[in-house]
């Protein structure tokens, strides 16, 4: 089992930049994937970025050059660097692992990201 802690989520003007953290623990070192994903009341959870255990990234369209994913050398955390926040980036953000032994997803209790215009 793998269990997932976030930080960073907060209130920022739109323009200006967020981090998020989210620390693993228990069976990190079966992690194979771990990313961000976002969630706003009504909508559905949505893809916002992920990097693997060799490091090969992905984002979604909208945080293209704006977000950047990043993990520690121990790959046991991961952060989200959010520069040039605009309102529509307002949601609650979810940190989340694949694991591959076993096969588990995890995830975590979730952080709010408000951005005001």
């Amino acid at each position: 089992q793998v269990q997932l802690v976030e930080s960073g989520g907060g209130l920022m003007q739109a323009g200006g930049s967020l981090r998020l953290s989210c620390a693993a623990s228990g069976s990190r070192f079966s992690i194979n994937l771990m990313g961000w994903y976002r969630q706003v009341i009504g909508k559905q959870r949505e893809l916002v970025a992920t990097i693997t255990s060799a490091g090969t990234t992905n984002y979604a369209d909208s945080v293209k050059g704006r977000f950047t994913i990043s993990r520690d050398n121990a790959k046991t955390t991961v952060y989200l660097q959010m520069n040039s926040l605009k309102p529509e980036d307002t949601a609650v953000y979810y940190c989340y692992a694949y694991s591959v032994v076993p096969i588990s997803t995890s995830w975590g209790q979730g952080t709010q990201v408000t951005v005001s215009s």
